[in-house]
């Protein structure tokens, strides 16, 4: 029975940083827009990370998500602008290791135990972004939908890594535009 708790909590201790770090996403619309009415979009400046790679990576993920939603890019005459905001936060992962006490020659239960249980703490501080990106209704110049994602940065990734985490993560906060309009 104690072996199993100590196995739980090990496989609890591995999966929980995965599970942490997964990226969140959340949304917001106007329940008043028709979005089936946008066909045509410009970008927009918003707030850039001032790195022009990641920024232009960003710009392209957005794009290809828009095309694929069916917008057409319209700097003239657009229905919607688009614009993204990228923040930063530190913020501290506290992870603790435990081993257990050690026991006598005849295993667990058989002759007493000796030994101390030790606790290792870590505390490191890791990068976490968020990722906004605003539809601006250009007739009305009102926003009527924001997707968010948040999750933590690799700032070791190569640029094929880096490519892929962008794409996937401005695909997830699409993945509810247009929202589905429950009457």
């Amino acid at each position: 029975m104690r072996v199993n708790r100590i196995v739980s909590f090990v496989v609890a201790v591995i999966v929980l940083p995965a599970t942490v770090f997964a990226q969140k996403t959340t949304y917001d619309y106007d329940k008043t827009a028709s979005f089936a009415q946008f066909k045509t979009y410009a970008m927009k400046d918003g707030t850039a990370t001032g790195n022009s790679l990641i920024d232009n990576r960003i710009v392209a993920s957005i794009e290809a998500q828009l095309a694929a939603k069916g917008l057409v890019r319209n700097d003239a005459m657009p229905d919607v602008f688009v614009l993204y905001h990228v923040a930063f936060d530190k913020q501290k992962d506290i992870s603790t290791y435990s081993s257990g006490p050690i026991y006598g020659g005849y295993g667990w239960g058989w002759g007493g135990g000796w030994g101390a249980t030790s606790t290792d703490v870590r505390v490191t501080e890791i990068l976490v972004g968020s990722l906004a990106i605003d539809i601006v209704d250009a007739a009305k110049g009102q926003m009527v939908w924001r997707g968010l994602g948040t999750k933590e940065i690799d700032t070791d990734a190569k640029p094929t890594k880096r490519d892929e985490n962008i794409n996937k993560a401005v695909a997830k906060i699409f993945r509810n535009y247009p929202p589905k309009v429950h009457q």
